[in-house]
């Protein structure tokens, strides 16, 4: 009970309606019948909701989450300080916020997508999965907030080994260093590796300083027989791929 009590703040006095008027369970007998993908975002996140808050009604905090980030995935990939920050009033007036407990609940299922959205990367050939890693790339980065610079570790087959990130900055830079990058290559054996970083402003669309930092890993990465078989900028608005481009 201690657990469930951390996770929400409600008076002591409040009484305890299990159901508030079979809200929650005829949201679940719609999702039953209906299956899951006939819910709006809402009932979905809300739905998610009953595990995180047991005693209390959620559509409101359900409603001001996707308010604040724009959509599910902006949610569920929020950074969990920014969760923390939404608060709202519940139907009675009660104050209902995003705890550590609810904002780790959320980030756990964000986490479960990324590493399925993954796994096709991991038994095929990049080339061959293209499209696989393009939806994984955009799960995973297109609401990020900041800008991460990370790299695809790959195998002599092409194959994902590895996504690290090796720079997280603000919301139009992160910093990336051929060094490191390299180094991170050797340790792991990896002599193909993807580059891959974010643009919080939703445009892909490489800078010149996108342009000359990737020239530089590559003339790294030519030194030491590890090649960069591409760098893609993510943004909400689509991605961008080097090679297509022609910069590698």
């Amino acid at each position: 009970m201690e657990e469930q009590a951390a996770s929400f703040d409600v008076s002591a006095a409040e009484p305890i309606r299990l159901d508030h008027g079979g809200h929650r369970q005829r949201l679940r007998e719609r999702a039953r019948k209906g299956g899951l993908d006939a819910l709006p975002d809402y009932e979905l996140l809300e739905l998610f909701l009953f595990r995180s808050i047991p005693l209390r009604d959620v559509k409101p905090l359900a409603k001001a989450l996707l308010s604040r980030f724009g959509s599910l995935q902006g949610v569920l990939s929020a950074p969990q300080n920014d969760l923390q920050q939404v608060e709202v009033l519940d139907n009675k007036g009660k104050k209902l916020k995003v705890t550590a407990d609810i904002a780790l609940d959320l980030g756990l299922m964000f986490e479960a997508t990324r590493r399925t959205a993954a796994e096709p990367l991991k038994r095929t050939t990049i080339i061959a999965s293209w499209s696989a890693l393009i939806s994984y790339l955009k799960v995973t980065l297109a609401h990020e907030p900041r800008e991460q610079f990370r790299v695809l570790f790959l195998d002599n087959q092409n194959k994902l080994m590895a996504d690290e990130v090796l720079g997280v900055g603000t919301v139009n830079h992160a910093p990336a260093y051929p060094r490191e990058i390299m180094k991170r290559a050797l340790e792991r054996g990896s002599s193909n590796i993807i580059l891959v970083h974010n643009h919080p402003s939703g445009d892909p669309s490489p800078s010149r300083d996108d342009i000359d930092m990737t020239k530089a890993i590559a003339d790294a990465g030519r030194a030491l027989g590890i090649k960069i078989h591409d760098h893609v900028i993510v943004g909400r608005e689509g991605v961008a791929s080097f090679r297509q481009l022609g910069v590698l």
